[in-house]
């Protein structure tokens, strides 16, 4: 009987959280290792699915690293890095969209259908989403938008779809496709959607005060306080293009972001529909 009335607890806890965020947009950028992690895939759609059932419009961004990784090793082609981004000459490119825009994604749609959910799989470049020019020579064909067109996302979201997007785009500046960083283009797309929140998946805990140990989380910081931050070196590394993205949406019109620990299962409805949260929490 007490298990039952815990379960009881915990639906009478989401209850105000599932009014508050009905009807409102909720962007996720998914990757790392909620997304290889067989039990956390899993536990990640089974919270689209449950957000989409109560009135939640969910958007799904997702990366693919590990995957190009490995499809470039097994094709011969080396994975380079340049500043923490993948550099992508035209070879390299024709795998990132191949695998972004194909395997990775339609996996991620047949999983969500799979578990009785309706998803939707979009690229970059359907409809011209994403619009972008070459960010720099030296990451070669990786983009910096320029432009977001969200009205075929919009419209999956009218007709009952969990869009789920991989993140390559047109080139404005020439005949081809960007790679685009899985962050940047989760946050470019919750600002054109106006959405309520950005849940940005990571493999960390969050923003810690001392990375060595993962009780000194900060649960919540304002835009404004992370300059300083970055200075005191408790920003640093790749967290800090991660935090630039957040920063960036809270102050085009996104509600708020959170840098969500994605190896926690269920770590999407923790946040969202419970008094916890499960990471840091960035406000404008």
């Amino acid at each position: 009987m007490s298990s039952l009335i815990d379960r009881a607890q915990v639906l009478a806890e989401a209850m105000p959280y599932i009014q508050k965020y009905s009807g409102t947009t909720i962007v996720v950028k998914y990757g790392g290792n909620a997304m290889i992690s067989e039990e956390l895939r899993e536990a990640v759609i089974s919270d689209l699915i449950l957000l989409s059932l109560v009135g939640v419009h969910v958007v799904v961004v997702h990366g693919g690293g590990p995957e190009i990784s490995e499809m470039l090793k097994r094709l011969g082609h080396e994975s380079r890095f340049v500043d923490g981004l993948r550099y992508t000459d035209e070879a390299a490119m024709d795998i990132v969209q191949q695998v972004l825009c194909g395997k990775v994604n339609k996996d991620l749609v047949a999983m969500v259908n799979g578990h009785g959910g309706r998803a939707i799989g979009l690229c970059g470049m359907d409809a011209d989403l994403f619009q972008a020019v070459r960010l720099d020579e030296r990451y070669g064909l990786v983009g910096s938008i320029t432009k977001v067109e969200p009205a075929v996302v919009q419209d999956a979201i009218h007709n009952g779809y969990i869009p789920v997007v991989s993140t390559v785009a047109r080139g404005t500046d020439g005949p081809t496709a960007y790679n685009i960083n899985a962050d940047t283009a989760a946050a470019k797309l919750a600002v054109a959607l106006n959405a309520e929140k950005l849940l940005l998946l990571t493999d960390v805990r969050g923003l810690l005060t001392d990375p060595a140990d993962e009780g000194t989380l900060i649960q919540q910081v304002r835009a404004s306080e992370i300059p300083g931050l970055i200075k005191d070196g408790v920003i640093k590394g790749g967290m800090i293009p991660k935090i630039d993205c957040a920063v960036e949406a809270v102050r085009s019109g996104v509600r708020s972001t959170v840098i969500l620990d994605g190896r926690i299962p269920h770590s999407i409805l923790i946040e969202l529909l419970s008094d916890e949260g499960a990471g840091t929490l960035l406000t404008v």
